[in-house]
C-alpha cells in the first residue's frame, strides 16, 4: 500500500508521486498514470513560451473562423429555426419541427465550445482529427439538402466546408509533424 506524499511536474511534462512503500522500499518515484491507475492525457504547460509559427498562425485563423461562423449558426437556429432551415437547405414542412432545429443549433453550440477550447489550449492533434471526423456532418448536411432538391449554391456551400475542413486537417498535420 502506497502513501502519496508529493506530485512533482518534470522538466519534460511528465508528473510524478513521491511515496512510500509500507514494506522496505521507500522513496520510490511513480509515473503519475502508474499511482493513478490509468492513463491520463498530458499537455504542456509552457503553452506562452512556445513560438508561433507562420503555419500555426494561418490554422489558428480557419479554425477561428469556422468557430465563429457555428456559433453563429447555432444561435440562429435557437432565434429562427424556419429561417434557418431554409438557409440549410431544408425547409420545415411544419412550424412544429423547430424543435429539431434548436436540438442541431445546441449541438452546433457545444461543437463550437469544444473546438474553441482546443483552439486555446492549442491541442493540435485533437484539432487536426477533430478537423477529418467533423467532414461527415457537411457530407450529411450536403445530401440531405440534395435530396431536398435545395438550390445548387446550398450544397455547393456543403462541399466548400468539406474542403475547408480537410484543409484545416492538412495545415495542422505538418504543424504537428514539425513540432514533433
Amino acid at each position: 500500500m502506497f502513501n502519496y506524499q508529493q506530485l512533482t511536474r518534470h522538466s519534460n511534462g511528465q508528473f510524478t508521486v513521491g511515496c512510500s512503500l509500507r514494506s522496505s522500499i521507500t522513496n520510490c518515484k511513480l509515473p503519475l498514470n502508474v499511482a493513478l491507475g490509468f492513463s491520463i492525457i498530458q499537455m504542456k504547460m509552457d503553452i506562452m513560451t512556445n513560438k508561433i509559427t507562420k503555419l500555426e498562425k494561418v490554422g489558428f485563423v480557419l479554425v477561428s473562423l469556422i468557430v465563429l461562423l457555428q456559433a453563429f449558426y447555432g444561435t440562429f437556429a435557437f432565434i429562427d429555426p424556419a429561417s434557418f432551415s431554409t438557409v440549410r437547405g431544408t425547409e420545415l414542412f411544419s412550424g412544429m419541427d423547430s424543435d429539431w432545429v434548436k436540438i442541431y443549433g445546441s449541438r452546433t453550440i457545444f461543437i463550437t465550445l469544444i473546438f474553441g477550447y482546443l483552439l486555446y489550449t492549442r491541442n493540435y492533434i485533437v484539432l487536426m482529427w477533430g478537423a477529418l471526423f467533423a467532414v461527415v456532418m457537411p457530407i450529411t448536411d450536403g445530401l440531405l439538402a440534395y435530396e431536398a432538391q435545395a438550390p445548387f449554391k446550398v450544397v455547393a456551400k456543403h462541399i466548400a466546408t468539406i474542403v475547408y475542413l480537410l484543409i484545416i486537417f492538412l495545415v495542422f498535420k505538418k504543424v504537428v509533424a514539425q513540432k514533433a
